[in-house]
């Protein structure tokens, strides 16, 4: 029996483009945008530094076009997935992309309620991070890479 593995990705950040939805020649939606996400620390002098950092991300079929539809540029999500790296050859070699494949989403409301919501398993959530929508992938519809159509 092979040992058990985990590959899970859970981010919240704000979209850096809005979805791009697109149709394989089958007919399943696979929609494409980015997330940033920021993290702080004080260095040793005691000054704060800051990183941003930029994730790909992809989602397929109801989720694509819930994403295409309910997403923009600037968004507050928290999406949840597993990590692909996909490979492509051409005139100028071998390419590599590494992507977040969600099979959830949450679009969070920049607000000032209180969330009351244990879904992120916090619950101290802050008012700018209120969930307002929650959509999962349908486990049923398997996409194997030859679908992407880019």
């Amino acid at each position: 029996m092979a040992s058990r593995s985990l590959n899970k990705v859970m981010l919240i950040g704000n979209l850096t483009r809005d979805p791009e939805l697109k149709y394989t020649p089958n007919g399943a939606a696979v929609a494409t945008f980015g997330i940033a996400t920021n993290s702080s620390w004080k260095d040793p002098e005691g000054k704060v530094q800051e990183i941003t950092e930029y994730h790909n991300i992809v989602c397929w079929n109801k989720l694509a076009e819930i994403c295409s539809q309910l997403l923009k540029v600037g968004s507050k999500v928290y999406v949840e997935g597993e990590l692909r790296t996909r490979t492509w050859e051409d005139e100028k070699g071998k390419h590599y992309r590494t992507e977040i494949k969600i099979s959830d989403m949450m679009l969070l409301a920049n607000g000032s309620a209180k969330s009351t919501s244990s879904d992120m398993g916090n619950s101290n959530t802050s008012a700018d991070e209120v969930p307002t929508s929650k959509f999962t992938e349908d486990d049923d519809d398997k996409i194997s890479v030859d679908d992407l159509p880019f």
